[in-house]
């Protein structure tokens, strides 16, 4: 990290692809003075989507004493469904990280144009007025900082799906945290598209379902 830089912020978003639920973009911020005690704490890390469920969730339990410990700071901000049926994914996902990166500026001394470096995984971008960053093809396997940010935007939505499966049991949430799977779309065909399915994702499915119907369970 460049002395240069006051903070090292690492971006990635998650739930770009399920037909439900929201997408999630993970913000995580290390000042430069707390750089070198924070990789020491993760020096063991690995490629955050190799991780097993399990193994993420002990490694999002670290991530939160690091918080506790002043170590690091993250936020993660949801856009739902059914503004990414209004506005499109790229549009959500945008808005997502521009809360998230809007919160972790206004709780810490971090000016844009001057003190913060951010990485972003694969094909993200930051706002314009973050001038110092950088996209990273698989990011989250070169970039501590964007992994650990993958890990707390993919904790925090699979709880949340976990959370939607007990009020719309009849999509099992809970197994593949709105992503269509066979499963997921032969349960979409009896039961009706809910109220936290993605239309606009699913349109070739009501097109050659006449019988499936929105259903708020």
């Amino acid at each position: 990290m460049n002395i240069d830089y006051k903070f090292l912020i690492g971006i990635d978003e998650v739930g770009r692809g399920p037909v439900a639920g929201p997408v999630a973009v993970g913000a995580l911020m290390i000042s430069s003075e707390k750089l070198k005690e924070t990789k020491k704490m993760f020096i063991e890390f690995k490629d955050s989507k190799k991780l097993s469920p399990k193994k993420r969730n002990e490694w999002f339990a670290n991530i939160k004493k690091a918080k506790e410990e002043g170590l690091l700071d993250y936020k993660v901000v949801f856009v739902d469904n059914k503004k990414i049926d209004e506005f499109g994914i790229a549009p959500s996902i945008k808005s997502c990280m521009k809360t998230a990166l809007t919160r972790l500026s206004n709780l810490h001394e971090v000016r844009p144009r001057v003190n913060c470096l951010v990485l972003l995984d694969g094909g993200l971008k930051a706002p314009e007025e973050f001038v110092n960053q950088k996209t990273i093809i698989k990011g989250d396997e070169k970039e501590m900082v964007i992994a650990l940010a993958s890990i707390v935007a993919k904790v925090t939505r699979d709880a949340l799906m976990c959370k939607l499966a007990k009020e719309y049991p009849n999509y099992e949430l809970e197994k593949h945290k709105g992503y269509g799977t066979k499963a997921h779309m032969e349960a979409i065909k009896k039961h009706g598209i809910s109220e936290i399915h993605r239309k606009t994702y699913l349109k070739n499915l009501v097109t050659r379902t006449s019988d499936v119907q929105v259903t708020s369970e």
